[in-house]
């Protein structure tokens, strides 16, 4: 807490150890010298007449329209390329990549004799190139032009190639998984969300192309007019007029200086640009792209009646069933009608995740023949293959409001805009975030920009709806109003909905069915009821709050346990089978001293942890006969136990209160 009126705490600045503080300064004073021999060199009286003779103006101007020709050369072939660097796996990726440092290396003078033994009148290309198109680039401005590009574009892609690095592709996959098409989503997500890294290599490019002199004196020669830029006219001032060329040095110097003081260091942070949650910050104000333009204006906020209403809902006009057999790190087969709800758990590296980007057709580590209805769609890219999804993260498009991402799936569709918006708006209505329409997502809370990409994916109309822990952000008010509100729509859906889950209020209140993953397989796949009562997997038994030990039938009727220790069961299982024995807490007793009587399971132990369940306590034992207890007790017999952490207790279980599942 802040106090008013109090006095900021003065921030701690760490000092330089003098053995690395020396050098470095010896390193800008080195650095700096040379510029400010140029400050001290300059005729500033004379600074106008030098820039303002015809050939300063002449080879002005045309080392902008040299330079800006370059830009455009470098955009044009500079950002597919970085796209295919940062996006695309291929033999040969390293040697490319060196290509592209390789005129950042390469003395000036050497890259201009490589361009004439390339595309000279003499060279591999040139002659070709006059024979059939009549160009000739040496000697010619389009030859500067070809120069400048040479030696400026490894600026653009380097500096591209690390912002699209930076982006986690959940976003192109997800917007891939509303209906965009990949040209779509480069234009209208990923070149947005890396506009920073874009304007800071595009502003090198420009600079180091005005700058450039060694390729293009070698390549395209020095004919005023025509080839003789700027940098060249300073070569032939200092044989004539020093003071002449020190004033165009200046020149120059102030227009490198004034690129870099603009980018602020961006050329090295641009690749942050979206890589965070907060992404939406950096690339704030520059506006949606296409149709999805932001709204300025705030939106009423939606009446507590009109949440959750459902009338205006498009209803399916099909139904899709489910089929996929999935192989790969997976290795199962899915069927589901049309309408029904399938719970996906499991411990972490289960498999759910993987299982969900296999039926989207997003990872190489499975493969799903995937059959929507009628409909084939395994050939098919996640685009077209209408498999909506929510990732984890909602990986909302932070330079679209919540009404622009909500409306994104159904413009890629091909809806028109206002219809879109309508029916966006009416989504963010039901979900209770149809009055923050206008926000950015680094505006929204973490709950509120769940809801959102909830909103997003049901909007899109999917055959296919998968939720990868949809509600994970949401606090328990909340969650309770959009399960509510999820469970109504799914009611409905003409489709098969998968939903990834920790939380089996969830399986239990939303699902149809229980699909328990363990290493890419299917343990279970049944009712929630059927899951509750009987369990197959340890993971799912601890999900529901029991205690789960396997083990192995014995010739006596116990169940000898993998860990350790025997236990007595009402119903024996056959000899050497294989089961799980699942206890409720609540139906596991403790006692400060040995109980006596019919308990037929009992344990010495010491208490490990005591934490609270509602109005219950649950009491972790640790004990050298058996695997670690659960009990649930309340907090008046935790008193009268005297309970702490660190206290030996005994407990005991009746046989009756044991049930067994055979795996």
């Amino acid at each position: 807490m802040v106090r008013l009126g109090s006095r900021p705490r003065p921030r701690v600045r760490s000092r330089a150890p003098l053995t690395l503080a020396v050098p470095a300064l010896l390193a800008v004073a080195f650095l700096l010298m040379p510029l400010v021999g140029i400050l001290a060199r300059t005729e500033w009286g004379d600074l106008g007449s030098h820039l303002t003779t015809p050939g300063v103006t002449q080879a002005l101007k045309l080392s902008l329209l040299v330079s800006f020709w370059a830009l455009g050369l470098s955009l044009v072939l500079g950002v597919p390329l970085a796209w295919l660097l940062a996006r695309v796996e291929f033999r040969g990726k390293a040697l490319v990549r060196s290509l592209v440092l390789l005129p950042m290396v390469l003395p000036p003078t050497v890259g201009g004799v490589a361009l004439l033994l390339g595309f000279g009148r003499r060279g591999l290309l040139g002659p070709w190139l006059e024979d059939t198109f009549g160009i000739v680039l040496p000697f010619h401005t389009s030859g500067a032009v070809v120069a400048a590009t040479f030696v400026a574009m490894p600026f653009l892609v380097i500096s591209l190639e690390g912002a699209l690095g930076g982006l986690r592709p959940g976003f192109e996959e997800t917007a891939a998984s509303l209906g965009a098409s990949p040209v779509r989503v480069f234009l209208t997500v990923t070149l947005p969300m890396v506009a920073p890294g874009l304007a800071a290599g595009a502003a090198l490019t420009w600079a180091r192309a005005l700058g450039e002199f060694g390729a293009t004196i070698t390549f395209a020669g020095n004919l005023p007019g025509t080839t003789q830029t700027l940098p060249l006219q300073v070569y032939l001032l200092l044989q004539d007029s020093p003071e002449a060329a020190t004033s165009l040095s200046l020149l120059l110097l102030a227009i490198a200086m004034a690129v870099l003081v603009g980018l602020r260091g961006r050329w090295t942070t641009g690749a942050r640009a979206g890589a965070g949650a907060g992404a939406g910050a950096s690339v704030r104000g520059l506006g949606a792209v296409g149709d999805e333009s932001a709204d300025s204006g705030d939106r009423p906020q939606a009446s507590p009646d009109s949440v959750g209403d459902d009338s205006a809902r498009p209803v399916p006009p099909d139904k899709w069933s489910l089929h996929a057999d999935v192989t790969g790190y997976n290795q199962l087969t899915l069927d589901a009608d049309p309408g029904t709800t399938i719970a996906v758990v499991g411990p972490n590296g289960a498999g759910k995740t993987t299982l969900l980007r296999a039926l989207l057709g997003l990872t190489p580590r499975a493969h799903a023949l995937l059959r929507l209805g009628e409909l084939d769609v395994t050939a098919l890219p996640p685009h077209r293959r209408g498999v909506a999804w929510v990732p984890q993260e909602g990986a909302l498009f932070p330079h679209l409001n919540a009404l622009g991402n909500t409306a994104y799936g159904l413009r890629a569709q091909g809806v028109r805009r206002a219809e879109a918006r309508r029916e966006a708006q009416a989504w963010l209505d039901r979900l209770g975030v149809g009055h923050l329409a206008h926000r950015r997502p680094a505006q929204l809370s973490g709950g509120q920009a769940q809801r959102v990409a909830l909103a997003r994916a049901l909007a899109a109309r999917p055959r296919l709806l998968l939720l990868d822990e949809p509600l994970a952000a949401l606090d328990q008010t909340t969650r309770a109003h959009v399960r509510h509100t999820l469970r109504r729509h799914l009611d409905g859906f003409g489709g098969v909905c998968l939903i990834v889950t920790h939380d089996p209020v969830e399986a239990v209140s939303l699902a149809d069915r229980v699909l328990v993953l363990d290493e890419g397989r299917t343990l279970q796949d049944a009712p929630p009821t059927e899951v509750t009562r009987h369990p197959r997997s340890p993971w799912v038994a601890r999900m529901l709050g029991r205690n789960a030990w396997p083990g192995t039938a014995t010739a006596d009727g116990t169940l000898a346990l993998a860990g350790e220790g025997r236990l007595v069961v009402a119903d024996p299982l056959e000899e050497g089978a294989r089961a799980l024995a699942v206890i409720a807490p609540e139906a596991v007793s403790v006692h400060c001293e040995k109980p006596e009587g019919s308990p037929r399971n009992v344990w010495s132990g010491t208490v490990r942890e005591i934490t609270t369940a509602g109005s219950r306590l649950r009491v972790l034992v640790t004990s050298g006969e058996a695997p670690d207890l659960v009990a649930e007790i309340t907090p008046q017999a935790a008193v009268e136990l005297g309970l702490v952490e660190g206290a030996d207790v005994w407990t005991s279980v009746k046989a009756t209160e044991v049930s067994v599942v055979g795996l």
